[in-house]
């Protein structure tokens, strides 16, 4: 008997020592399931569900736990509340953390640790607990138990919309394109270049490899085509001044590493606002959480005997990691003289000139810890060539 108290016990005991109400939220379009534990109350989690994105239903519900806390202890207690990252963003951590009594975080969803069974339950009932269970782990200090989201300024996180949006505009420019091109090639016509400004000129000479004039209903799809194509090279003109703008206003008020980035020889504006709205706007403690953030990080497997790498764990930003192996490639022509080109090259010359892809994953993420150097400690990379002023 003296056994079952202890156990029933020491769930509740941990849960008034750490001083607060848990709640887990699981968010998705159409309703949001609300599972909490209160101190003083039974072992068993409680869930309430709420319509999606009814802020008010919320408040309720957790107005609710605290006074009902508040009626079996005499006490009111502070609310610590966790959701995974997802579609709705960082707003609704915004709206939580504005208020004094919450204390809210947003946990990467990978980093979790589930059953590794094959076939493995999975409801939204689940993860609730498994994310509560996960907010108590970590907020009594247990290592590695989760890997929580450091939620950038809306100003940093609108920032970043730049860069995406011409990522994505650049995608689309080169759908247009090779769609442009495979309808020519379907008719016999090679070498034809839609990206030139003489593009629609050049496409009324065009003739069919077998000397027709190009069909109606073909040259009226390649005509809208190209008009497509114009509106979003317009677009990309747009978002590219928006761009510069922001980066000359920065260089003339000297207050954003950008500017320090735009200073070294082969970093130029796209770059540089890359490299800063993705990764040196936030904060890191260390070399390894910036390679990690990048997904540049190693991932090794050890067990008994086996020792071997995977390669990279690809489980960080994808924009940082794609612009971060591009500059690779740009610093070994741009920076020749610089320590990392040389290591690059003695490097592939021990291999006998082979495995220089994995080595050019090697020199990014190199690349990205002296960047961050740099722009936080003022540590140029040696060797590296600075743009005369």
């Amino acid at each position: 008997m003296s056994i079952t108290t202890d156990q029933s016990a020491a769930p509740a005991a941990i849960r008034v020592e750490l001083d607060a109400i848990f709640i887990s939220l699981e968010l998705s379009k159409s309703a949001w399931l609300i599972t909490s534990l209160s101190p003083g109350a039974t072992d068993k989690m409680s869930r309430h569900t709420v319509v999606g994105g009814d802020i008010a239903g919320l408040f309720v519900r957790i107005d609710e736990l605290r006074s009902k806390a508040l009626a079996r202890t005499g006490r009111l207690y502070r609310v610590v509340s966790i959701h995974e990252a997802g579609l709705d963003g960082f707003w609704l951590h915004r709206l939580l953390d504005r208020e004094d009594w919450i204390e809210s975080h947003i946990v990467d969803a990978a980093s979790i640790a589930v059953s590794r069974k094959r076939r493995r339950a999975k409801t939204d009932r689940i993860d609730g607990e498994t994310l509560i269970r996960t907010l108590l782990a970590y907020k009594r200090g247990e290592p590695r138990v989760c890997s929580m989201v450091r939620v950038p300024t809306s100003q940093d996180e609108d920032r970043r919309r730049i860069g995406r949006e011409r990522k994505v505009l650049v995608d689309e420019r080169t759908l247009h394109i090779n769609r442009i091109k495979g309808l020519l090639f379907s008719q016999g016509i090679r070498g034809y270049e839609p990206g030139r400004r003489d593009r629609r000129e050049r496409l009324e000479e065009l003739r069919t490899g077998d000397g027709r004039d190009l069909p109606r209903h073909t040259k009226a799809q390649l005509l809208r085509e190209l008009g497509r194509l114009e509106l979003l090279i317009e677009q990309i003109k747009a978002v590219e001044a928006e761009r510069d703008a922001v980066l000359a206003q920065e260089k003339a008020a000297l207050t954003e590493p950008a500017t320090m980035l735009l200073g070294i020889r082969g970093i130029g504006p796209e770059f540089a606002n890359v490299i800063y709205s993705e990764c040196l706007s936030r904060h890191f403690d260390n070399r390894r959480q910036v390679a990690s953030y990048a997904g540049l990080a190693a991932s090794p497997w050890q067990s008994g005997s086996i020792n071997r790498e995977q390669g990279i764990s690809k489980a960080g930003n994808p924009r940082l990691r794609t612009a971060m192996v591009q500059l690779a490639w740009l610093w070994l022509r741009h920076q020749p003289n610089s320590m990392l080109s040389r290591w690059f090259q003695e490097r592939v010359k021990h291999n006998a000139g082979k495995r220089k892809a994995t080595t050019i994953v090697a020199l990014a993420r190199k690349l990205l810890v002296a960047f961050w150097k740099y722009v936080t400690f003022g540590v140029l990379i040696e060797g590296a060539a600075i743009k005369a002023t």
